[in-house]
């Protein structure tokens, strides 16, 4: 497995475990770890939108890089860097790739008004960063507040070799996939890696799209692989059945707000992490929405054996 354009399967986005005191949960580092490794995923995305990383200072973030990556041996592991300014976004790039990292992940800043603003922010972000590190473009207009024209994607593509990956997250988005894939065909576009986010709220039809896989924490990641591999072998039917018994659970990780703090107790209840409260501030579940949680996984239990929680 590598982190290039020929990337595939299932990148699970890792939650940061902390302790009651707030400090991390290097023990739950550890088995959560374990735990995407055991679910036979691709790679492990660290510092992402649900990795709490703007809770953590600098050390910290090498510190759980650096942990996470030495405990995952061969599979790639891809570090969210974005950052304000440059300098940190440098800093921590330069740090993740020498503590074993495989690439890095770079959203745009929310000041971005036009595609030239876009097109220029990534050369400048790879100036900073050095042409040899590889690069994912977050693609995810619900929180960067930055839409990508697909245009403006093959333009960053085309520019920057060091680019590898999309990690799509546009709402809606699939007729962006199929645009790529048209510049592909077209060879206005070198091939590159698609993998989708958002929870895996659309990857039925974005796999159906020509989609490589997920980038997402879903605290599932084995169902995702399954997916993912059915939709490879053109099992569409069997993909989307499989879909259909998960959307429930998918559907409400995917709130927005609380969604993490559900993540974290279901993966607290699978044995994965110790804790599952979220580094203030953040949101705490009620006892109703456990009970929710509950029901959910329960009837989850009944549509997917291999994904029942005992």
């Amino acid at each position: 497995m590598a982190f290039n354009a020929e990337a595939k399967g299932v990148y699970s986005v890792a939650v940061t475990p902390f302790l009651e005191n707030g400090r991390i949960d290097f023990e739950s580092v550890d088995s959560l770890t374990d735990f995407y490794l055991g679910k036979k995923v691709s790679g492990i995305t660290v510092l992402g939108q649900m990795g709490e990383a703007p809770k953590l200072d600098a050390s910290e973030s090498i510190a759980l890089v650096k942990r996470i990556a030495a405990r995952a041996g061969k599979v790639p592991i891809v570090v969210g860097v974005s950052a304000p300014g440059f300098a940190s976004m440098r800093s921590l790039a330069c740090q993740a790739m020498d503590n074993g990292a495989a690439g890095v992940m770079i959203a745009p800043t929310s000041a971005l008004r036009t595609d030239r603003d876009i097109v220029n922010y990534y050369g400048q972000a790879i100036e900073a960063i050095g042409a040899d590190v590889p690069f994912a473009i977050q693609d995810y207009p619900l929180t960067t507040q930055v839409v990508f024209a697909p245009d403006v994607l093959r333009q960053i593509v085309e520019a920057h070799p060091s680019c590898v990956m999309i990690k799509h997250e546009d709402w809606p988005g699939l007729e962006k996939i199929t645009t790529i894939r048209k510049f592909e065909s077209e060879g206005r576009m070198r091939k590159i890696s698609i993998l989708c986010g958002n929870g895996g709220l659309f990857l039925d039809l974005e796999l159906g799209r020509s989609a490589n896989g997920a980038m997402t924490g879903y605290a599932f990641p084995e169902m995702l692989v399954r997916l993912t591999e059915l939709a490879a072998n053109g099992a569409l039917s069997d993909a989307h059945d499989l879909f259909d018994a998960h959307l429930p659970m998918i559907r409400v990780e995917q709130q927005l707000g609380l969604g993490l703090a559900i993540r974290k107790y279901v993966l607290k209840l699978r044995g994965a992490i110790r804790h599952d409260g979220l580094r203030k501030p953040g949101p705490q579940l009620s006892e109703s929405a456990r009970r929710e949680v509950t029901f959910l996984l329960a009837r989850l239990a009944e549509r997917d054996k291999v994904c029942g929680i005992q």
